[in-house]
């Protein structure tokens, strides 16, 4: 964390630099708006939005304030639309390489397209880079983008199809529930009987006309062109089945890896940056918030809300950072003219 003599001011010079453009990074930009913060937002991303946007755009998310149920790519354009009222500035396709303090207080960021100077930098980055997990049974690689699919971008091509879906979490039976009323015949197939997924919605997916195959896995599957059959097996049994399928949806979790941020200097609690109770990192100036983080005293939820409120006490904290005459406590945001 050396000096460099840069000395910085103008338009170079941003209060607030936020790595990451999910819904955390942005609802963080739309907060520092309110506080009159000179915002820059960076993502290694071509667009806006996260996973929301790059794993499952035709998602409804349940878990978003204000929102009964809202599409994944709707509530993203929202939180954009809430965001862009104060004109951050937004700089996509560009990873974060280094983190370092530079003369007067600047934090230089570094990324792959440039340096950014900022006062006080956000880090919001989720759960940095995924993977699907894969499935290894026989068929499934040679089917991959020809009827088997680890996550759902086109929600109309879908439309009137046989599609099973294997997974017990959250994405499976949200994904389940979303598809439904959409195609011809649906099937979950779990290995347990046991879901990890939240109550409300595993009542809903139970209390459907959705088929559920439990205690089942995968087997193998079956085509010419494309996916034509499902093999289940029952793993109690070992009573086998075989499904007429047009789509297979494998949504047993992910890989996720914070990447380059481990070499930001960084302290980390296990995989999450730690951070104290005003989301400080161990380096001065540098912030954290959602997902990617382990709050110190804190339980961990990975939820919208959890992000949200991180966001909104990071930026808090971190205006009164830049300014120390200001107030961490703001005046409350209905008193404000928008």
């Amino acid at each position: 964390m050396g000096g460099s003599g840069i000395s910085l001011e103008g338009d170079d010079l941003y209060d607030l630099t936020i790595v990451g453009a999910g819904p955390t990074g942005l609802f963080a930009a739309f907060y520092a708006g309110l506080r009159d913060m000179k915002t820059k937002i960076i993502d290694t991303l071509p667009l806006a939005g996260g996973q929301l946007i790059t794993l499952y755009p035709e998602k409804f998310i349940y878990d978003s304030p204000g929102y009964r149920r809202i599409l994944a790519k709707d509530l993203v354009k929202n939180l954009l639309d809430q965001a862009n009222q104060f004109g951050p500035t937004l700089c996509l396709g560009e990873t974060v390489r280094n983190i370092a303090h530079v003369s007067g207080g600047t934090i230089r960021v570094d990324t792959d397209g440039g340096s950014h100077f900022s006062r006080a930098v956000l880090i919001a980055v989720g759960v940095g880079s995924f993977s699907p997990n894969k499935l290894d049974r026989p068929g499934i690689g040679g089917f991959e983008g020809r009827g088997v699919y680890y996550h759902v971008g086109d929600r109309p091509a879908l439309r009137g199809k046989r599609v099973v879906i294997v997974g017990g979490g959250d994405t499976a039976v949200d994904w389940a529930l979303n598809l439904k009323d959409w195609v011809s015949h649906l099937t979950v197939v779990h290995r347990r009987g046991v879901f990890r997924a939240l109550e409300s919605s595993v009542v809903e997916l139970f209390h459907s006309d959705v088929v559920m195959k439990i205690p089942f896995e995968i087997n193998e599957v079956r085509g010419g062109r494309r996916l034509e059959k499902v093999v289940i097996f029952n793993n109690q049994t070992g009573d086998e089945q075989v499904l007429d399928a047009d789509a297979l949806l494998v949504m047993i979790g992910y890989k996720t890896d914070l990447g380059p941020a481990r070499n930001w200097g960084l302290e980390f609690s296990g995989r999450e940056i730690a951070v104290n109770g005003r989301m400080e990192t161990n380096i001065p100036g540098v912030f954290a918030a959602g997902d990617a983080v382990s709050q110190e005293g804190s339980v961990k939820l990975k939820l919208l809300a959890t992000g949200f409120a991180q966001a909104a006490l990071a930026v808090n904290v971190a205006k009164h950072y830049v300014n120390p005459e200001s107030r961490i406590k703001p005046f409350h945001s209905s008193g404000l003219t928008l």
